[in-house]
């Protein structure tokens, strides 16, 4: 019997994977395809990111540094408020080396990391949980004391142990034009409803476009728009759902939730490479898969972790849907240098910001 069965080979699941296993516990994780693919999330992250990859495998996932972000309250030509730093505030990275990488990372770890295997139901028995998937030969059981669902935003696990769903499921959609772009800034364009599009520049790698909408809204309607703007050609395009808002619980009896399956994102821009990760360190700081009271303690413990900034980051997504003079005037009272951290909006109130706020005076 496995301590833990992890289904999901993401960020969140393979840094578990990795912690667990480093710690001396035997964990099974179950990925549906191939590690890292389909392509559905963004490659612009925190400079954070670096503390929990291997150091060698900097050089081969980095693909631009980014200095700032230029807001539009319209299209690509569109007057630009502009929000930077004097040094590197995040990069761009190689988003399937980066899943690649980490499972690497677990299986090095000693966990048995098994791709091509779909999992199809999930059973929470009073000594132990029991997880069925389809692999390369044929349908299989697996028993552990445990199971972590990092299996996405429309979670399996989630739904077979009858957990709720996140507050809100939007429909992303991005595209890569790989002509090379060597530019330090990123493009905001508030132009889109409760959410907003981008531009990031990926030097070699070339330009990442995208955009989120509410269910319901003509994703690739506007996303066509927004390239057609940029006049980019767009040789591949993929889409996937973004989770807001964390469920009222995401811990069953011998299950817990992970990354997306638990809405650990950033509501401001739906990203959840870093939350997911710390929360998966509070999970194998805090869960003995033999003591299933555990769980509660996980629950506590990553809501506080990421409690203040998932917050606060609906207030600042609330921004996105002001009227636009308010906008306009916000931004141009704003603009400027920056002490803001792109993970932790807790840093608004931060010394570093303080300082920047008083060098424009």
């Amino acid at each position: 019997m496995y301590d833990f069965v992890v289904v999901g080979a993401g960020p969140a699941g393979s840094r578990f994977a990795r912690s667990a296993a480093g710690a001396g516990l035997d964990v099974l994780v179950l990925e549906s395809g191939e590690v890292g693919l389909p392509l559905a999330r963004s490659g612009h992250v925190s400079l954070d990111v670096w503390e929990f990859v291997p150091a060698e495998a900097h050089d081969e996932l980095f693909q631009n540094d980014i200095y700032g972000a230029r807001f539009h309250l319209g299209g690509a030509d569109s007057e630009a408020h502009t929000f930077y730093k004097r040094e590197v505030v995040s990069n761009a990275i190689d988003r399937v080396g980066l899943d690649r990488t980490l499972a690497a990372a677990a299986a090095e770890a000693g966990a048995d990391v098994r791709d091509g295997h779909t999992v199809t139901a999930v059973e929470e028995e009073p000594g132990h949980v029991a997880v069925t998937a389809r692999g390369p030969d044929g349908v299989e059981r697996f028993e552990a004391r445990m199971v972590a669902g990092a299996d996405g935003p429309r979670s399996t696990v989630r739904r077979e142990v009858g957990l709720p769903e996140p507050e809100e499921l939007l429909h992303g959609v991005l595209g890569f034009d790989f002509e090379p772009d060597h530019q330090d800034h990123v493009d905001v364009h508030l132009t889109v409803p409760r959410f907003f599009a981008w531009r990031i520049p990926r030097g070699d790698a070339g330009v990442e476009y995208g955009l989120a909408v509410a269910p319901g809204d003509d994703a690739p309607a506007r996303f066509d728009a927004l390239v057609d703007d940029y006049g980019a050609d767009i040789e591949r395009r993929c889409s996937g759902a973004i989770p807001i808002g964390p469920p009222e619980r995401t811990v069953g009896r011998r299950s817990f939730l992970l990354g997306d399956a638990a809405a650990q994102t950033k509501p401001f821009t739906g990203g959840g490479i870093l939350y997911g990760m710390r929360a998966a360190d509070v999970a194998a700081r805090e869960i003995d898969p033999a003591q299933p009271a555990t769980l509660d303690d996980y629950e506590r413990a990553w809501r506080e972790e990421l409690g203040r900034d998932q917050t606060l980051g609906k207030l600042i997504r609330a921004g996105y849907s002001m009227p636009r003079p308010v906008q306009r005037a916000g931004m141009r009272a704003l603009a400027g240098e920056i002490g803001v951290h792109m993970d932790r909006p807790t840093s608004l109130f931060s010394r570093a910001q303080l300082r920047a706020m008083l060098s424009w005076r």
